[in-house]
């Protein structure tokens, strides 16, 4: 395997009458033209890159160059803001500060998705107000096990002889 990487070989096909060093010249210019303009699609792809869309890195977003607002969220379940997010379709980071407990984070988003970040905001404030005010399953449970406990049961034995 290792000579196979080191040994790299080029198969170049031509097709001429006679074999000279001119024909071999010519057919590694074109080879090298071809590879050169491979090579220069290569970069343009690479320049003209797709703008991210959705959850990205500060950097990504600040390199955008449209302006970036933030809002400080204390709640550690950042993930179901995450689903809420993308779900309005905002371009947004998130950060992580570390330096304080429990940690905070800074939602980083575009100055222009200001109103839809705003009503994604609203709904995970609202979902999270509604999963506060359901009372606990465990709660509920336990309050269930103590009547159960508390109801006396009268059961009587009876055999009947049936024919």
């Amino acid at each position: 395997m290792q000579e196979e990487v080191e040994n790299r070989t080029l198969t170049l096909m031509v097709n001429g009458s006679k074999f000279t060093g001119r024909m071999f010249k010519a057919a590694i210019a074109k080879y090298m033209a071809h590879r050169k303009e491979v090579k220069h699609q290569k970069q343009q792809k690479r320049e003209t890159a797709v703008i991210p869309h959705g959850k990205q890195t500060v950097k990504q977003l600040i390199g955008q160059d449209q302006g970036v607002s933030n809002i400080e969220l204390t709640d550690p379940s950042i993930r179901q803001f995450d689903r809420i997010a993308r779900k309005y379709g905002v371009d947004y980071a998130i950060k992580r500060d570390r330096s304080s407990n429990p940690p905070k984070f800074l939602i980083f988003f575009k100055s222009r998705d200001a109103d839809a970040l705003t009503s994604a905001f609203n709904e995970y404030v609202g979902k999270k107000v509604k999963k506060a005010s359901r009372p606990s399953v465990l709660q509920r449970l336990a309050h269930f096990k103590e009547l159960v406990k508390n109801t006396v049961v009268n059961r009587e034995k009876r055999r009947e002889l049936e024919r």
